[in-house]
C-alpha cells in the first residue's frame, strides 16, 4: 500500500505541477496566476476540491501521442465563495497554452452539468489559446457540447464567465452566452478573428488590446460587464457580484441586514432635482440614497451610460435597480441602452430579483443612425423584458416620462405593480415645447408676438398636462411623494409584495424581438 500512494502522491504531484515551473514563471511575469491560484484566490480557504485531476487526452495526431497535458489544460471542482457553493473550470496556460480538445471540454461540461445538478452558480475562467487543432472536429464537437449546456443553464443557475486572457475564435461564444462577463484590463482580450487575420483579410492593422481588449468590450460593443485593473480586483468583483445573487431559479437572493432602518427619511433627496427640467443630474445619487447603506453594485457602467442598471438591496433583499441617466444623452432610450436594461430585467426575473425603476427620459434617441439600425426592434425588447417579468415590480418617476419612453420605462400598463412619482414629475405624450408647437401652432403663427404667445403656450401646457396629477387620476400612477419619503415607500411595497403570484399563458416561449 505504501507504494500505491507513493505512486499516488507523484501523479498528483505532475498534474499540480502543471506545464512546469518555467512556464509558470513565464505566466507570472505577464502579472497572470496560474488556473489553480485563481481558484485559490477566488473561494474561501481551504474549501476547493478537484475533480478529473488525472483525466488525458487521447489524441494520437499530429505528434500529440508523445505529448503529456497534467490535467488536460483545465482545472474543475467545486467550494464555497462567501459560505455558499459554487462549481468552477480555469483553463491552465502553462499546459498546451490551455487548448480546448475532446478530454478539456469533457470536464468542463462536467462542471456545468454538476451545476445544474445541484442548483448552485458555475464560473468559468478562460485562457485559452483556443481549439486544440490537433484533434480537429473533436475540438469543435467540445465546443458545441459547451455551448449547448450554456444555453440549458441559462435562467437555471447564474453563469459568469472570466476573461484573464486570450479567448479566441468559437470560444468567445461560451461567454457569450452566460450571465455575466468579467476582464481584466492589459492582460484579457476577445474576439473571432484576431489582429492577423484582419490584416490580412481587410487591411486594416490593430492591436489585440485595441481589437478586443477590456475597455473596448466594457465601453464599446457591451460584451463584458465588468473590467478591472488586475486579477486580484477582479477576482473580488466576482465574489461581490455573488453576495447579490441566489443559487439558482428557485431560491430567492441572501438576506444581509445592512443595519439600515427601512422607514429612514432623506429630506436632502428633492435638493438633488434641478428646478429647470432641462438640466441634468447624477441619478446614482438618488438610487444610493434610497438603498440599503448606500450599496449599490453597477453593472456595466462604461457602455450605453445613458441607461443605468445594477444591484442593490431593500430591507436586506436584493433588487435589480434600472434608471435612466439625465446626465449623460438626458437620459434618453437608444439602441444599446434598451439592449442593456433588457438583458438585465431578463436576468432578474428569471432569478426572483424584484425590479426597482427610476424613470427620467425625454423619449427615444431621434436620428437617421438610430432608425437604420433598428430602435424600433431594439426598443421593443425593453417593452419585451418588462412585460414578460413577474417579479415585484415599481417604479419611482422622477421627472421626464414622456411617450413610448414613459410606457417602456415599467409603466402600469406594462404590469409595474406599484408606480409613485415626485412632483416634479412630467407625465405627457412628450414635452411641452414640441406638443405647443403641435397643439397651439395657429394661434402662435397669427400672434403679434408669436415668440411671447409660444411662451405663455408652453406654460399653460406644463400646469395642464406635464405633472404627475393627470395619471394619477385615471390610477396609473399609485401615488405622488415626497421624496424624502421614497426610500420608505419602495421598502414598504416590496415588503407588501413579497407573495406576489403571476402566471402567463401556457407556451413554449414567446418570441423575443432579438
Amino acid at each position: 500500500m505504501d507504494e500505491k500512494l507513493k505512486a499516488l502522491e507523484n501523479q498528483r504531484a505532475k498534474v499540480l505541477a502543471g506545464g512546469g515551473q518555467k512556464r509558470i514563471a513565464a505566466q507570472h511575469e505577464k502579472g497572470k496566476k496560474t488556473a489553480r491560484e485563481r481558484i485559490e484566490s477566488l473561494l474561501d480557504p481551504g474549501t476547493f476540491i478537484e475533480l478529473d485531476a488525472f483525466v488525458e487526452h487521447r489524441c494520437t495526431d499530429l505528434g500529440m501521442a508523445g505529448v503529456e497535458a497534467p490535467g488536460e489544460g483545465v482545472v474543475i471542482g467545486y467550494g464555497n465563495v462567501n459560505g455558499r457553493l459554487v462549481y468552477v473550470f480555469a483553463q491552465d496556460f502553462t499546459v498546451i497554452g490551455g487548448s480546448l480538445g475532446e478530454m478539456h471540454a469533457a470536464k468542463i461540461c462536467k462542471a456545468m452539468d454538476m451545476a445544474m445538478k445541484v442548483g448552485c452558480p458555475c464560473i468559468g475562467i478562460n485562457d485559452s489559446g483556443g481549439a486544440r487543432i490537433q484533434e480537429g472536429v473533436d475540438a469543435l464537437s467540445g465546443y458545441g457540447n459547451i455551448f449547448y449546456r450554456n444555453t440549458l443553464a441559462s435562467g437555471v443557475v447564474p453563469q459568469i464567465s472570466v476573461i484573464m486572457g486570450p479567448c479566441a475564435g468559437g470560444a468567445v461564444y461560451s461567454p457569450a452566452l452566460t450571465d455575466f462577463v468579467f476582464m481584466t484590463k492589459g492582460s484579457s482580450n476577445m474576439f473571432i478573428t484576431g489582429p492577423q487575420v484582419i490584416k490580412a483579410v481587410t487591411g486594416e492593422d490593430v492591436s489585440a488590446e485595441e481589437l478586443g481588449g477590456a475597455s473596448v468590450h466594457a465601453e464599446i460593443s457591451g460584451v463584458a460587464h465588468f473590467k478591472y485593473d488586475d486579477e486580484d480586483s477582479t477576482i473580488q468583483g466576482i465574489r461581490r457580484l455573488l453576495s447579490f445573487l441566489p443559487q439558482n431559479n428557485i431560491e430567492d437572493p441572501p438576506i444581509v441586514d445592512a443595519g439600515d432602518d427601512p422607514a429612514r427619511t432623506d429630506p436632502g433627496l428633492a435638493a438633488i432635482m434641478p428646478e429647470a427640467s432641462n438640466k441634468p443630474y447624477d441619478v446614482r445619487s438618488v438610487i444610493s440614497r434610497v438603498v440599503d447603506a448606500g450599496d449599490f453594485l453597477e453593472v456595466q457602467p462604461d457602455y450605453a451610460r445613458n441607461m443605468v442598471i445594477g444591484f442593490a438591496r431593500l430591507v436586506g433583499r436584493t433588487v435589480g435597480v434600472i434608471a435612466n441617466q439625465p446626465a449623460v444623452m438626458a437620459g434618453v432610450l437608444d439602441i444599446n441602452a434598451s439592449d442593456k436594461a433588457s438583458r438585465f430585467i431578463r436576468f432578474c426575473d428569471a432569478f426572483n430579483i424584484p425590479l426597482v425603476t427610476f424613470t427620467d427620459t425625454a423619449g427615444y434617441l431621434p436620428g437617421v443612425e438610430q432608425e437604420h439600425g433598428g430602435v424600433i426592434r431594439h426598443g421593443a425588447k425593453l417593452l419585451y423584458a418588462y412585460s414578460e417579468a413577474t417579479v415585484p415590480k415599481m417604479t419611482v418617476i422622477l421627472r421626464k416620462a414622456y411617450g413610448g419612453a414613459y410606457i417602456a420605462m415599467c409603466s402600469k400598463h406594462l404590469g409595474a405593480d406599484q408606480v409613485f412619482a415626485w412632483p416634479s414629475a412630467e407625465i405627457a405624450v412628450m414635452g411641452p415645447e414640441g406638443a405647443a408647437n403641435i397643439i397651439f401652432k395657429k394661434e402662435i403663427e397669427k400672434a403679434e408676438d408669436p415668440a411671447a404667445m409660444r411662451s405663455q403656450k408652453i406654460e399653460e401646457y406644463k400646469d395642464n398636462f406635464a405633472n404627475p396629477y393627470k395619471a394619477a387620476i385615471r390610477g396609473y400612477v399609485d401615488d405622488v411623494i415626497d421624496p424624502a419619503l421614497t426610500r420608505g415607500r419602495l421598502c414598504s411595497a416590496l415588503f407588501m409584495l413579497l407573495g406576489k403570484r403571476q402566471t402567463r399563458p401556457a407556451r413554449k416561449h414567446g418570441n423575443f424581438p432579438v
